[in-house]
């Protein structure tokens, strides 16, 4: 039929009836709409494929970020880091996605909550080394180790923080020690009330809680002898177990802070014993001391206060002696300046004889700061009684000790001190020291 006519006729056919041409472009243009529609979907369906696997790839990587942060909680806690496992490798391009396995249950998670990461452990050393000698008899010259100390904090969280001094130090046999001087938790709810509970420094006078483990926070390169440590020949209850609240009082620009404690007090049983109950009291009876010191707003650096301390004491082999040591001190303190003052009364009496015994001490303390050096000048007084039963050994002491302080840098410290006691029969003594302090 129509392929058997002439090519003539066919186009005459055509131009007589124009409908079948547009039916023909119609046809054609269909054709290419349904072309581009199935192109369209296929590329739709690859893009598809394609996010689909950006996306299980994008979850890998979330998961493993969350895994790597929970390993490096675990190690700043201290605790030992569990294996963190391996991711799969994203599925090629286009391959159908492999089932994820269920993850087995963490061991020893912490609870839900406890944010582990919201926990900072800070650590801040510091140490010192000491030339020195003196002129009492069977002492040598000696380079001698001072304490190096560890001081730790972390913040638990917005109220709870945590405190220790670790401390390592040698003593007259040549062998080191390890002593925990602070170990406290602390909760800080507002300025007006803030409790700690732990070993703590005792807040007699002012030096005891304003200078702890580091010489090379102290102006001088030793405290002053009121305020010696336990076990290096100090009369004072320097350190305490148990708890310690302080805030402030509302006072306006006087600045008035309050400061309770209530302890297990010092060892008495014997001189050898540790002089820090850290574990057992010795008695059923507790320390308590109360304090109160103001920091007016008017004088730049000004605090002034008193302090009243009591505990009972029962030593073996003689009667049980109560013990009240009043306190008092006005410091100014100023980055260039420092002028410190501070007076004691250890008052001790026996039960069951109309005798007590009193042993009064102060000291002074003045510097100046010229640029990296700091000139310095110290006298104290201590005297007790030759019957004194707690420091039978300690009796009249007093002297002045003139240093100077050079800081060659933000963290070091050199200092040059001469020290001139005068004792109660025995001869006086003279004492030179030179000491690097450091901090790191």
């Amino acid at each position: 039929m129509m392929s058997c006519l002439p090519r003539s006729v066919i186009d005459r056919s055509e131009d007589r009836f124009p409908c079948r041409r547009v039916h023909k472009y119609a046809a054609l243009t269909a054709c290419l709409l349904l072309a581009q529609l199935l192109l369209t979907d296929r590329v739709q369906a690859q893009q598809a494929t394609a996010a689909d696997a950006d996306k299980q790839t994008i979850q890998m990587l979330v998961r493993r970020i969350d895994q790597l942060e929970a390993r490096v909680a675990q190690l700043e806690s201290g605790k030992p880091p569990a294996a963190v496992p391996s991711e799969p490798a994203p599925a090629p391009t286009g391959a159908p996605a492999a089932a994820e396995p269920e993850s087995a249950p963490a061991e020893h998670t912490e609870p839900e909550r406890m944010d582990m990461t919201k926990t900072l452990l800070r650590i801040r050393g510091f140490g010192d080394v000491t030339f020195h000698g003196d002129s009492r008899r069977g002492d040598t010259t000696s380079f001698t180790l001072g304490q190096l100390d560890l001081f730790v904090t972390s913040d638990i969280s917005e109220k709870f923080k945590f405190l220790s001094e670790i401390v390592f130090e040698a003593g007259r046999d040549n062998a080191f020690g390890v002593d925990l001087e602070r170990y406290l938790l602390q909760y800080s709810p507002n300025d007006y009330f803030n409790v700690s509970v732990g070993r703590y420094h005792t807040a007699i006078g002012y030096y005891n809680t304003a200078y702890h483990h580091s010489t090379w926070l102290q102006t001088a390169t030793g405290r002053p002898f009121l305020f010696q440590f336990e076990d290096g020949g100090g009369i004072l209850p320097v350190h305490n177990v148990g708890i310690s609240a302080t805030g402030l009082i509302p006072s306006g620009r006087l600045g008035l802070h309050y400061v309770a404690e209530l302890g297990n007090g010092r060892a008495s049983s014997s001189p050898k014993a540790e002089p820090v109950q850290n574990a057992v009291d010795e008695n059923n009876g507790k320390s308590f001391n109360l304090a109160l010191f103001v920091r007016p707003t008017a004088i730049q650096g000004l605090q002034a206060g008193f302090s009243v301390y009591h505990d009972g004491l029962k030593p073996t082999d003689l009667p049980e002696i109560s013990e009240t040591i009043f306190a008092a001190h006005a410091v100014i303190v100023h980055p260039n300046f420092e002028w410190l003052n501070e007076a004691l009364l250890i008052h001790h009496a026996p039960d069951g004889t109309s005798r007590a015994f009193d042993t009064p001490g102060f000291y002074t303390q003045f510097s100046k700061r010229f640029g990296a050096y700091r000139p310095y000048f110290r006298y104290q007084y201590v005297n007790a009684s030759d019957a004194e039963p707690v420091f039978p050994e300690v009796g009249l002491r007093h002297g002045p000790s003139v240093g100077l302080r050079f800081d060659p840098s933000e963290s070091v410290a050199l200092k040059l001190q001469y020290d001139y006691t005068a004792l109660r029969h025995q001869p006086a003594t003279n004492g030179l020291g030179f000491q690097l302090g450091f901090t790191f």
